[in-house]
């Protein structure tokens, strides 16, 4: 479980998240919709442990952010300006990152691949924007994190792409991981999420 209680965020003297107390379980897709700016973003910044809130408290199972741990243990996520490197194709990039946590074998990294429908060699510098997208998603789930944070994961993928991040969801979901997606499209929110929660001048509303 992921528990948020009383969090508070400012910057720039401009509160940017504003008291929220939530409780994420595992097993379940939430959906935070909002306006570019409403907070959804920077809720995510905190609970990957990203930033640090002002005040109040962020719990993953049990143990606290910035107290008893310095992130999430397990958590996979795709957030704004990420930068894969250039110079390395897809294979490449994810076993540099495996190296790090070493729970991912080299078929995960290929099955991880195979999944959001990959099959180009190319290094990353040649990739298309959908491309590049379908590689951060493919970095968020292989190491098979229990906690799956996506900012916006449908942007720059067609239909097809769409679909594919649609179906991972939905598997990840079925082997038990607690996912948050933050959008600003609710149609994509009705697609795939159980609870759906909207976030508006840095508070949390349950539609």
């Amino acid at each position: 479980m992921v528990e948020l209680k009383n969090i508070n965020k400012s910057l720039s003297k401009r509160l940017i998240l504003d008291n929220i107390s939530y409780k994420f379980e595992y097993g379940k897709v939430y959906g935070l919709c909002g306006t570019n700016g409403s907070g959804k973003t920077m809720l995510l910044r905190a609970i990957c442990g990203l930033i640090v809130p002002d005040s109040g408290e962020i719990a993953i199972d049990g143990k606290v952010l910035h107290k008893d741990i310095s992130f999430p243990p397990s958590v996979g996520i795709v957030i704004e300006n990420m930068t894969l490197l250039p110079g390395y194709n897809a294979f490449d990039n994810l076993k540099l990152i495996a190296q790090i946590k070493k729970v991912a074998s080299d078929d995960d990294i290929r099955n991880a691949i195979n999944r959001v429908g990959l099959k180009s060699d190319l290094k990353v510098r040649k990739f298309s924007l959908g491309m590049k997208q379908r590689l951060n998603i493919a970095q968020a789930v292989f190491e098979k994190p229990k906690i799956i944070l996506l900012d916006e994961p449908t942007n720059a993928l067609d239909d097809s792409g769409v679909k594919l991040v649609y179906d991972i969801i939905k598997e990840e979901k079925e082997r038990g991981a607690l996912i948050i997606v933050a959008t600003h499209h609710e149609a994509d929110l009705k697609e795939m999420c159980d609870v759906i929660l909207r976030v508006s001048e840095g508070r949390l509303y349950e539609k």
